[in-house]
């Protein structure tokens, strides 16, 4: 479970920001929409709203580099690679400073605090500590050198094995450390999905062939009146005389591989099943609850946390309803999801405690801040339990929504040849 992620230095986050699943003192939804871990209380879900460009998708982007340069770091840089990392552009004094992460999370009980310093050529810092009661260190690295914890034993004699733009978490997990290799397990179960793309994700795919699984996917499909019976994997490999031989040769690899086309089935008015090829036939919308059905229900089930950026894109405000009262649910025990959203619908008191809702807005400078309606204040006074949220999000009472400038400076796009607005000419 996540409990707190930090950023810095990173596309639109300047100075060190934190994105916190602690649920504070409020005593509103407490029995549904949060658990508690380790005598910590967490928040079983968060959404975060702001204008385009706030930094909504940036903070998912920041939890993304970490997971990736996490798994891949130590297996795939080589010695003079440069780490992908891209700090605040809108001040040149940033672009020599490193870019900051840190997460914490429990895992089997135990409360990890994990994080590195990086520039595109180095690992500045790394450290990692656990803690059951006490938090203890495990190991901090800088540039004079890596100190191991007593309970770090699995990483002793690898100091040297770790390269300046590798982590040293990731050559520990390499060679089977026990604590690392447990981690790395965690990111990999740490799911950040796009809820725009329009076609279905690798892992829907693949627990379609359980047959177990698939019917709680067509369960949940019902749950949101989509009447489809069933849905069958089929895999087509194209024979190899029927390939052309004059083609390009990442053209002929690729269609040499092996592809899966998704069939959904559906009863028809006279009673017959009616087949349809998903990708080509089925609504967006659609397509997009299938795609992430598989996630949600493997986050539900493993007590994982699932990130999704726009869950409601291409979704009626019934469906994304649908989903939220699955995880702010009494039979939720540990699951978490976090999302953003454009969508005010579901901005009330009925469905968020006020630490659930989040805003994200750019200052005068380009720089993303990020702060919990819990924590914001007009004229010194706290946002009441009972306020309309959404009304008052709108009517920028919280910030975190766009400047809207004077549309009659919009004419400008519709002037004709002679120097006339359309409405203008029709006069």
């Amino acid at each position: 479970m996540l409990v707190e992620f930090s950023v810095g230095n990173f596309l639109s986050f300047k100075d060190i920001t934190t994105f916190s699943m602690v649920a504070s003192s409020i005593k509103e939804l407490k029995d549904t929409n949060t658990h508690s871990v380790n005598n910590l209380n967490l928040l079983k879900s968060a959404v975060i709203y702001g204008a385009n460009a706030s930094g909504k998708s940036n903070l998912f982007a920041a939890m993304r580099f970490m997971k990736n340069f996490i798994l891949e770091s130590s297996k795939d840089k080589q010695v003079n690679e440069e780490i992908d990392v891209e700090t605040f552009k809108l001040d040149k004094s940033m672009e020599e400073l490193p870019s900051y992460f840190e997460i914490i999370f429990i895992k089997d009980k135990v409360r990890y605090r994990y994080g590195f310093e990086v520039t595109s050529q180095k690992v500045k810092e790394e450290w990692l500590f656990s803690a059951v009661k006490k938090e203890k260190l495990l190991f901090y690295r800088n540039e004079d050198g890596i100190d191991l914890g007593n309970s770090f034993k699995e990483g002793k004699g690898l100091e040297t094995k770790t390269r300046e733009n590798a982590l040293f978490l990731s050559v520990v997990a390499n060679f089977n450390g026990e604590i690392s290799a447990g981690i790395l397990s965690w990111f990999d179960d740490f799911n950040i999905i796009s809820g725009t793309n329009s076609i279905i994700q690798p892992f829907t795919k693949k627990s379609l062939e359980n047959e177990k699984f698939k019917k709680k996917i067509l369960n949940l499909l019902r749950v949101a009146d989509i009447d489809i019976v069933d849905i069958s994997v089929e895999k087509i490999k194209i024979p190899a005389d029927k390939i052309p031989k004059d083609i390009p040769e990442l053209i002929s690899n690729r269609l040499k591989e092996e592809f899966e086309i998704i069939f959904t089935e559906r009863k028809a008015k006279d009673n017959h099943i009616a087949i349809f090829n998903a990708e080509k036939s089925e609504s967006e919308g659609t397509i997009k609850l299938l795609s992430l059905s598989a996630p949600i229900i493997d986050t539900i089930e493993n007590s994982r946390t699932l990130i999704v950026d726009e869950l409601d894109s291409k979704f009626h405000p019934l469906i994304t309803k649908a989903i939220i009262e699955m995880f702010n649910s009494k039979k939720n025990e540990q699951a978490q999801l976090i999302f953003n959203t454009h969508d005010t619908t579901h901005l009330t008191n009925e469905y968020f405690r006020r630490d659930q809702i989040w805003f994200t807005e750019k200052d005068e400078f380009g720089c993303s801040e990020l702060y919990s309606l819990v924590e914001y204040k007009i004229d010194t006074s706290k946002i009441r339990n009972d306020a309309a949220y959404n009304k008052n999000y709108l009517m920028g009472k919280y910030g975190a929504v766009p400047y809207v400038g004077n549309l009659e400076l919009l004419e400008e796009l519709f002037e004709n040849g002679d120097g006339q607005s359309f409405s203008q000419k029709e006069e």
